[in-house]
């Protein structure tokens, strides 16, 4: 992936994929297959090797964060800052028109002699519903994009990563609604990768 900068291009590419998702039905009997790594090497190796392979519907789990990792699933880019950007964008403009319309539509009144659209004083508060605004979109807009409220996910069928998930240990998943996902050729795909073992996981 390029470091140059998020293109329009990139973008594009991104809501299409987005929307080839959204329409994806979900996987039944079979959420996808899981292969576990002892280190972080082999999981950015194997990373590496999935995505090369054509395979598009994959994520990772570590430990801890993994910047090496998160570049081999091609996974840079958040919507979190579009986000807040337009979440506080949207609380200037309620909060500023909020006051306008009230002090020099609604209800106008001489106060010192100032103008109406005394726009000096209204920044204040509009900067206090911008912040507001921007809190919730950061909040509510991470918790919706990571799938949030979610109590139970499939890959906690696995024995092992419910254990060691976050302990010592590293995996790869490839979900069964994925394009190139075949049970049989992806195992076999997977135990090239010199994993730990490799699973099925129940839907």
């Amino acid at each position: 992936m390029s470091h140059a900068g998020y293109t329009l291009k990139h973008l594009i590419h991104e809501l299409k994929e987005l929307a080839a998702w959204a329409q994806s039905p979900e996987p039944s009997g079979t959420y996808g297959l899981i292969a576990e790594f002892p280190n972080a090497d082999d999981v950015v190796t194997a990373a590496r090797a999935v995505k090369q392979a054509g395979y598009r519907k994959v994520d990772g789990y570590s430990p801890y964060p993994m910047e090496s990792l998160i570049h081999e699933l091609d996974q840079h880019h958040s919507w979190v800052p579009t986000i807040v950007l337009g979440g506080g964008l949207t609380g200037f403009l309620a909060g500023y028109g909020l006051e306008y319309w009230s002090q020099v539509i609604e209800y106008p009144m001489n106060i010192g002699g100032r103008p109406f659209h005394s726009w000096v004083s209204f920044i204040p508060p509009a900067f206090e519903t911008t912040i507001l605004f921007a809190s919730f979109g950061a909040v509510f807009g991470m918790l919706a994009l990571n799938g949030f409220p979610k109590p139970y996910h499939p890959v906690f069928n696995i024995e092992e990563f419910a254990k060691n998930a976050s302990n010592d240990r590293f995996y790869l998943v490839i979900e069964a609604n994925d394009p190139k996902f075949d049970a049989s050729l992806t195992a076999d795909f997977l135990k090239s990768l010199s994993p730990t073992f490799v699973k099925e996981i129940p839907a």
